[in-house]
């Protein structure tokens, strides 16, 4: 049986999500792809998850999904766990979870079913076809449905001994305690999937990770609070916390609209990338872009 103990350590830290930065004529920029990995990985970084929602995943291309794995695993070069976003229907999501194994990565994320009908037991089927076809890679799903039950989680781990992790982003911490407990709080990694603001409740509840898509612009700022947190400091975190929430509330506005496009803003001023990401997201108008470029000033980034 294969040792997932590397894999679960790199969970209980800052996931990170990279952005897929686009050249002019609208294609995967490669080479600054490659450059905003290396920027995480030199800041510390040790969990890093290509075409996650923050890579835009649905409106990237197969293609362009495939290269994105290739590139973030020959960078990373062991020197970060790599977490393949898979997803869509069960035979793509099988054979992005066998292009990932092959390409040398060691876990895959997989998406949130975004069908309209989603059983319990056809829930468990889904992740069940995925670990099954890749049993040395560990298997983290990634729940956002508030009605899937930790006992369904719990059947799943029972059959596939390779999930080992879940990126839960359902936003009640309340909820995420009792489904926890109800999975097997020690049985997963219980990564928390909303990010640095939801974080230190999580935390309390169990999480030891946390994913974001932050640290793309100020991956200081999320190692801060992963040290906050894994010191038990809720004070120093909620001062971390404080920081971030006006950049953070603009990303969850309107349903989170302009998630991706905020964090590419950021880094645009920063002069890391162009600010395009691609329909149905949508560049920011100017008066925003100016505000961000004022927050990303007061954290000292310019």
């Amino acid at each position: 049986m294969t040792d997932f103990t590397p894999q679960r350590a790199a969970l209980a830290d800052v996931v990170a999500i990279p952005v897929t930065p686009f050249d002019e004529q609208g294609r995967l920029d490669a080479d600054t792809y490659r450059a905003l990995v290396r920027r995480l990985l030199d800041a510390g970084i040790r969990a890093v998850t290509p075409n996650g929602n923050t890579s835009e995943f649905y409106s990237l291309t197969p293609e362009e999904r495939r290269l994105e794995v290739e590139l973030t695993v020959a960078e990373a070069a062991g020197e970060a766990e790599v977490v393949v976003g898979v997803g869509h229907d069960p035979a793509t999501a099988v054979a992005a979870a066998e292009q990932a194994r092959d390409a040398g990565a060691r876990m895959v994320m997989v998406h949130q079913p975004v069908n309209p009908y989603v059983s319990q037991a056809g829930w468990v089927d889904y992740h069940r076809a995925i670990a099954e076809a890749v049993p040395e890679l560990g298997v983290v799903p990634y729940l956002r449905n508030p009605l899937i039950e930790g006992a369904s989680l719990a059947r799943l781990g029972e059959e596939c001994p390779n999930v080992i992790g879940v990126k839960y982003a359902v936003p009640d911490a309340a909820r995420f305690a009792a489904f926890a407990r109800d999975a097997g709080l020690d049985r997963f990694v219980w990564v928390a999937g909303l990010a640095e603001l939801y974080a230190p409740a999580y935390f309390a509840c169990g999480a030891t990770g946390f994913t974001s898509g932050l640290v793309n612009v100020a991956p200081g700022v999320s190692t801060e609070m992963l040290r906050a947190l894994r010191e038990g400091d809720y004070a120093a975190a909620m001062k971390v916390w404080e920081q971030i929430r006006a950049f953070e509330d603009l990303r969850a506005e309107n349903q989170s609209a302009n998630n991706v496009s905020v964090v590419k803003e950021a880094l645009a001023a920063l002069g890391l990338c162009r600010r395009d990401v691609r329909p149905p997201s949508r560049t920011l108008p100017e008066e925003q872009r100016e505000r961000i470029a004022g927050i990303v000033r007061e954290w000292g980034l310019m």
